[in-house]
C-alpha cells in the first residue's frame, strides 16, 4: 500500500515543463464534431496524452481514430490492451470496451458489466485516471445525453485535478454537461471554441485567466 501511494504521489509532483500529464474527455451525441475541432486546434508538440471515451453503437466497428486522424495533427489510435501512454497521442475506446489506465500507466480493456447503460463508460476511465495520475489528470465533459462523467469528474476533483465542461449554448446534447455540472465539482464551463486553448494553456502552464462557475 505505501509504494502504491508512494508511485501515486510522484505524479502530484509537476514535470519539467508540464502541469498536466493526461486529459480525459467524455462524449455522446454530438461528439465527433466537438472532438474534431478540439483536436484540430491541439498543437502537434502538445504534451499530454488525451483518453477519449465517446458512446458508440457497439454493433459496428468505429472508424473515429480514423476520421480524427484525418484532422488533426496529433497521432489518433484506438485503444490496445497494455498499450503505453505517450504523450500528444489520442487514445479512443473501442466499441463496447471500457477503457481503464492501470497504476503503470498502460491501458486496460474490459467488457464488464454496463455503467449507466454504457460500455465504455466515462465514470470508470475518470475513476482509474484519477487513481493514477491524481492531480496531473484533466477531465473534459463534451456534448452527450444521460449522466455518464457525473461520478467520473467528482473523482477527478476529489485528488485534485482540474474539470472543464462544454457550455450549453455550444453543445448540441447538454445532459452529461449538465449532470456533471450540478455535481459541483468542475472548475471551467466553456464554449466548445474555448476548450483547446484552455488545455494548452493548463497543460503547459497549469493555469488559466478565469474560471468557471
Amino acid at each position: 500500500m505505501d509504494d502504491q501511494q508512494g508511485q501515486r504521489g510522484r505524479h502530484d509532483r509537476p514535470r519539467r515543463g508540464t502541469a498536466f500529464d493526461v486529459i480525459a474527455v467524455a462524449t455522446s451525441a454530438g461528439g465527433l464534431k466537438a472532438l474534431t475541432r478540439i483536436l484540430a486546434s491541439l498543437p502537434e508538440d502538445f504534451p499530454a496524452a488525451i483518453l477519449v471515451v465517446q458512446h458508440l453503437d457497439p454493433r459496428h466497428r468505429s472508424l473515429m481514430a480514423e476520421i480524427l486522424s484525418g484532422r488533426t495533427k496529433l497521432a489518433v489510435v484506438e485503444a490496445a490492451e497494455g498499450e503505453q501512454l505517450r504523450p500528444g497521442t489520442v487514445f479512443i475506446a473501442p466499441p463496447d470496451r471500457h477503457l481503464l489506465v492501470t497504476p503503470d500507466q498502460t491501458l486496460s480493456l474490459t467488457r464488464s458489466e454496463l455503467v449507466h447503460f454504457v460500455r465504455p463508460s466515462a465514470d470508470l476511465l475518470f475513476e482509474s485516471v484519477a487513481g493514477t495520475f491524481r492531480s496531473r489528470a484533466i477531465a473534459v465533459v463534451l456534448t452527450g445525453t444521460g449522466t455518464d462523467a457525473a461520478m467520473g469528474v467528482q473523482a477527478i476533483k476529489k485528488v485534485g485535478g482540474t474539470v472543464i465542461v462544454q457550455d450549453e449554448a455550444t453543445s448540441e446534447f447538454f445532459g452529461m454537461p449538465q449532470a456533471a455540472i450540478q455535481t459541483g465539482c468542475v472548475d471551467f464551463v466553456l464554449p466548445l471554441g474555448e476548450i483547446a486553448d484552455a488545455l494548452t494553456t493548463l497543460v503547459n502552464s497549469g493555469a488559466v485567466d478565469e474560471r468557471g462557475d
